[in-house]
């Protein structure tokens, strides 16, 4: 498999269409591809499924998005940091699917392994349990959640090599590494290229075989908010 590399975000971006489903990693806006979805915010691509732990923030990351109207729906479990989320919803302008966070994480990592669904106890008897599936199994009720996967995931490592692996950096991992097996067409965001076999076989999270391209980071996180590399 040949891996792009490239410095022009907006070009793999164009993977992305009108009503796909995409995969951001990120918790809040750590370990979030935050050039991709400037990229994206450049896009005509609109109705789109949006399956992340959180919107952003309120005019950051996804949240341009949303301002923007492009999202049709967004399938997460922590939609508070982006208070814009909820008057989107109440005004009828964007649907939600609110997922407790392990169950969120292990729906994406269904999706990856080929698994169609899984029964889990969280969330039985609550509102997130309305319209699916219940089984009792050695006298528990559990409920049946279904695998997530998508069109494109938009992921953000630390460093790959040119052949397409992946290494992370500490909590920006978060949910990376499984969104990165569970869609069509996986992009990675990094700090750095190295040539092939500059990484360790033990310090790669993900293979190769599951990134589509890779492209260098331009917008990066500081402690003041998201500032643009030079």
């Amino acid at each position: 498999m040949t891996v792009a590399i490239t410095e022009e975000a907006q070009h793999v971006i164009e993977n992305v269409q009108t009503g796909d489903t995409i995969m951001v990693g990120g918790f809040g806006l750590i370990g979030s591809p935050l050039t991709l979805i400037d990229a994206l915010t450049k896009r005509d691509a609109s109705e789109l499924t949006i399956i992340s732990n959180n919107v952003g923030e309120a005019g950051k990351g996804l949240g341009i998005l949303l301002q923007q109207g492009k999202l049709k729906k967004a399938v997460g479990s922590y939609f508070t940091s982006n208070r814009e989320v909820a008057q989107w919803y109440n005004e009828g302008k964007l649907e939600l699917e609110l997922l407790p966070q392990g169950t969120f994480s292990e729906a994406i990592r269904a999706g990856g392994a080929g698994i169609g669904g899984f029964y889990t106890k969280t969330a039985v008897g609550t509102d997130l349990a309305k319209g699916k599936e219940t089984k009792e199994i050695d006298g528990e009720t559990y409920l049946l959640e279904k695998a997530l996967k998508a069109d494109v995931a938009l992921v953000r490592a630390f460093k790959a090599d040119t052949k397409g692996n992946l290494v992370y950096y500490k909590t920006a991992r978060n949910f990376n590494p499984i969104m990165a097996s569970a869609a069509k067409y996986v992009i990675a965001e990094v700090d750095e290229i190295v040539e092939e076999g500059e990484l360790s076989p033990e310090e790669i999270v993900t293979p190769h075989l599951y990134v589509d391209a890779v492209i260098k980071s331009r917008l990066i996180l500081t402690k003041d908010g998201v500032i643009e590399r030079e």
